[in-house]
C-alpha cells in the first residue's frame, strides 16, 4: 500500500524531461517513437497538452478537454516548443507541490480520479514519456530511482494482457530480477530493448538500456 501521508515530487522526472527536449533537434521531429505510430514531434505536442492538463488537475480548475484529448501531430506542434515546454513543466510540478493538490478529486481528459492517483499518472506521463523521447532521440536518461518506485506502485496495478485503453498497451512482463525501470517500461507496453532504427544509425547515438549498466534503479 502507498504511505498516503506522503506524495511524490514531480520536479526530478520534470527536470530531466526538459533536458530531453532541449536536447532534441528539428530534423529529429520525424523519427518514429516507441509509441505506435507517433513521431517526436507528436510526442512533443502531446507533452504540450498533458503539461497543462495535469497543472489544471493539480489546481482543481475545470477540465481543459472534457471530451478527452485529441490525436497529437507535429503539423499541430507549437513552434515556441524548446521554450513553452520547459515552462509548463515547471508549472506543473509547482501545482502539484500545493498540500491541496493531491486531495479531493481531479478532473483532466475527460477523467476524474482521486487527486492522489492523478497526481501519479501525471508522475507516469513524465517518466515513461521521457523514455520514449531519449530512446527516439539517441539521448541517455538517467532516471531517478525514487520516482520509478513511485510509479512502478501505479503501474503494477493496471497490468494487463489486453493494455488499459488511451493509457497502456499490452503489458509486457520482465522478470523480478530486470532492473525495476525496465519493468515499469514493460508495463507501459513497451519495449525496454526498443531502439529507433534511424536513431541508432545517427553518429554518436547512446544505444544504452533506460537504466545504467550495474544501476538498479528504484530497486
Amino acid at each position: 500500500m502507498r504511505d498516503i501521508t506522503r506524495t511524490p515530487d514531480l520536479q526530478p522526472a520534470s527536470r530531466a524531461l526538459t533536458s530531453l527536449v532541449l536536447g532534441v533537434s528539428d530534423s529529429q521531429l520525424t523519427l518514429p517513437t516507441p509509441c505506435e505510430g507517433w513521431v517526436v514531434g507528436d510526442l512533443l505536442d502531446h507533452l504540450v497538452g498533458l503539461t497543462v492538463a495535469f497543472r489544471l488537475a493539480a489546481e482543481k480548475a475545470p477540465d481543459a478537454a472534457p471530451g478527452g484529448p485529441g490525436n497529437p501531430t507535429v503539423a499541430n506542434l507549437d513552434p515556441e516548443w524548446r521554450h513553452r515546454l520547459p515552462a509548463q513543466l515547471d508549472h506543473l510540478v509547482e501545482a502539484w507541490r500545493s498540500p491541496g493538490a493531491w486531495s479531493g478529486d481531479a478532473a483532466a481528459g475527460g477523467v476524474v480520479l482521486p487527486a492522489e492517483v492523478m497526481g501519479l499518472f501525471a508522475l507516469d506521463e513524465l517518466l515513461v514519456h521521457g523514455w520514449d523521447l531519449a530512446r527516439a532521440t539517441g539521448q541517455a536518461y538517467d532516471a531517478d530511482p525514487e520516482t520509478v518506485a513511485w510509479v512502478h506502485g501505479l503501474v503494477s496495478q493496471q497490468e494487463s494482457s489486453g493494455g488499459t485503453p488511451g493509457l497502456f498497451g499490452p503489458s509486457i512482463i520482465l522478470p523480478a530480477e530486470a532492473a525495476l525501470f525496465d519493468r515499469v517500461i514493460g508495463l507501459t507496453g513497451r519495449d525496454p530493448a526498443w531502439v529507433s532504427p534511424a536513431a541508432a544509425a545517427a553518429p554518436g547515438t547512446d544505444r544504452r538500456f533506460a537504466v545504467p549498466e550495474g544501476r538498479q534503479a528504484g530497486g
